[in-house]
């Protein structure tokens, strides 16, 4: 039998404000591809997707604010258990780590009982889609801290050496 980590890790449905997609996913990151050499020769900051996506869940989590998604929505077409190392790209890092510290987050996080998992009261689904719920309502905040409302663009200190470890900074003692 699978356990909620197990199930969780197999999920599909990370989703994200499609008003997001341009100014950010593809601002950010060489979307659809995971090759280093690809993303420095293109400015990037991120690999694939998920991980401006993992970042902004953390940014989200650290500004201490979950937001509903509201209008049309994007979906990244990856199970959690496939982000990070992949068996045919050398230099990438294993994200299992990344993967618990999230899934512990969203646990600490997200309105589940626990024991009505464990006593089959609530299914592992059920379950699964309060946490996920809860990841994509943390990521949409930080999705929302990277392109505040009424801009049309992120901010060019985004891209600086230390950009990224001041966003967090800048929430970590809210």
């Amino acid at each position: 039998m699978a356990t909620l980590y197990e199930t969780w890790l197999n999920r599909i449905d990370s989703y994200y404000e499609e008003r997001y997609y341009e100014p950010v996913v593809e601002a950010l990151c060489q979307y659809h591809g995971g090759s280093v050499d690809g993303r420095d020769g293109k400015g990037k900051i991120f690999n694939a997707g998920y991980e401006v996506f993992i970042f902004a869940f953390f940014l989200g989590l650290y500004y201490g604010e979950r937001t509903q998604l509201n209008g049309p929505k994007r979906k990244f077409r990856m199970e959690m258990y496939t982000w990070g190392r992949k068996s045919t790209e050398t230099g990438r890092k294993d994200f299992t780590l990344i993967q618990k510290y999230i899934f512990a987050a969203l646990i600490a996080k997200s309105d589940i009982d626990l024991l009505a998992v464990d006593k089959g009261e609530l299914s592992l689904d059920d379950a699964c889609d309060i946490l996920m719920t809860t990841l994509n309502e943390y990521a949409n905040t930080g999705f929302q801290q990277i392109l505040p409302p009424g801009k049309e663009e992120i901010d060019s200190k985004l891209f600086e050496n230390t950009g990224l470890l001041e966003m967090i900074r800048n929430y970590s003692g809210r």
